[in-house]
């Protein structure tokens, strides 16, 4: 009963999303705060699904600069938890394959994100040229999720290195924005517990060129890993206090 209600009230709400965001994607396409709004309200639903949502900054003041964001990327429940960390001024990096997709990937395309063919790897490098240039022109910062698929509780995915050429072929740093482990989501589950989406401290690219990218991104790796790690630990012991 529970899963019935609750996927029709989403379904509700997602549709009243969609329309506002067909609404501000026509007044202002391509507009740089299109995808921090949108993205904002996706949030919103966390509770509607059982998900307390805690989102924090080590370094508040990193979102009025320019970045490469390194999300991980764990199933659909991304959608309610990861956005609320989204910042101003800043669109996101997706599939060709998403444009196709009924009133969505319109509405991706109109809110100013950025869409790459990964599949064709010399279109895929024209993209992230374009997408130094975007960010310089603009003055935008670009959310991507480097592990190229969705975990599904697998833990940190090996991290593609297409993200970490953007972030040294246009010295900005990278700052990895994790989310704590979502696979005891379940939409038949009144109270689906905590999720903790940490925005980390920036890792700078300064003095890097093409050739470290490999070994930047394993360094990354290794940090968001470890990280992850803790707050996976953190939120199962919120978890487990009657009072959550």
């Amino acid at each position: 009963m529970l899963l019935i209600a609750r996927s029709l009230i989403l379904g509700i709400l997602l549709f009243l999303a969609f329309v506002f965001a067909m609404v501000l994607c026509i007044v202002r396409p391509m507009h740089r705060d299109n995808v921090h709004v949108i993205a904002k309200i996706f949030a919103s639903v966390s509770p509607v699904l059982g998900i307390k949502v805690i989102t924090r900054y080590v370094q508040p003041d990193v979102v009025n600069q320019q970045n490469i964001y390194l999300g991980n990327h764990q199933n659909n429940f991304d959608l309610f938890t990861q956005t609320s960390a989204v910042p101003k001024a800043t669109v996101s990096l997706g599939k060709k394959s998403l444009a196709w997709m009924p009133l969505f990937g319109q509405i991706y395309w109109l809110t100013g994100n950025i869409l790459i063919d990964r599949k064709n790897r010399s279109s895929a490098f024209d993209t992230m040229a374009k997408t130094v240039k975007k960010m310089q022109q603009k003055l935008l910062s670009v959310w991507i999720f480097p592990e190229g698929t969705r975990s599904r509780g697998r833990g940190l995915l090996p991290l593609k290195v297409g993200a970490f050429h953007t972030a040294i072929a246009a010295q900005v740093p990278v700052v990895p924005v994790l989310a704590s482990c979502q696979k005891h989501i379940k939409m038949n589950r009144w109270d689906n517990g905590v999720v903790i989406v940490e925005m980390m401290a920036p890792i700078a690219t300064q003095g890097l060129d093409k050739n470290d990218a490999k070994t930047f991104a394993s360094q990354v790796h290794g940090i968001m890993a470890k990280r992850y790690e803790e707050l996976n630990q953190e939120a199962a012991a919120l978890m487990a206090k009657p009072s959550v």
